[in-house]
């Protein structure tokens, strides 16, 4: 199945080349009762992301954090605390904005919801991040652990 989900994305890049879309992203750095952070792997790339995913037509952005939050990570009762930024994506031939929010589990439950598209899902500490983790990832939290508002590029 991840094959499947890895040629989608190929053949959506490749749309997203053509058509050049705008669209709107949500991610979470989403923290434990302790302080540590949850990251996803998908299946279909093999790097770490905060989880979160696309706004879809017609909904909220904090109604997708929330439902991006159940659908990867299983976390139906995180607290919104801030917005950490928003940010411009223009890899993959997308005009992506992305808004990155900082939230609260309310406990330290996580497990991969969806497990055709999360292969791994864990907390770790914010200094002690797994090796793969994309470049974007670790500048949002290092921007979160700065207590800095971010913005701009992704």
């Amino acid at each position: 199945m991840a094959l499947v989900h890895r040629l989608v994305g190929m053949a959506a890049r490749m749309v997203w080349r053509i058509t050049r879309p705008r669209t709107i992203g949500v991610r979470a750095v989403l923290l434990g009762p302790d302080g540590r952070v949850a990251l996803v792997r998908h299946s279909y790339i093999d790097v770490w992301y905060l989880p979160g995913g696309g706004v879809k037509k017609g909904e909220s952005v904090t109604h997708a954090l929330h439902r991006e939050l159940a659908e990867e990570v299983a976390v139906t009762d995180a607290a919104v605390e801030r917005v950490l930024g928003v940010y411009h994506n223009r890899r993959e031939g997308k005009d992506d904005h992305v808004i990155v929010y900082v939230a609260r589990a309310a406990n330290d439950a996580l497990r991969r919801a969806d497990v055709l598209e999360v292969a791994e899902a864990g907390w770790f500490a914010p200094d002690a991040l797994p090796a793969g983790t994309s470049p974007a990832t670790l500048r949002r939290i290092e921007e979160f652990r700065l207590g800095a508002t971010g913005g701009g590029c992704w």
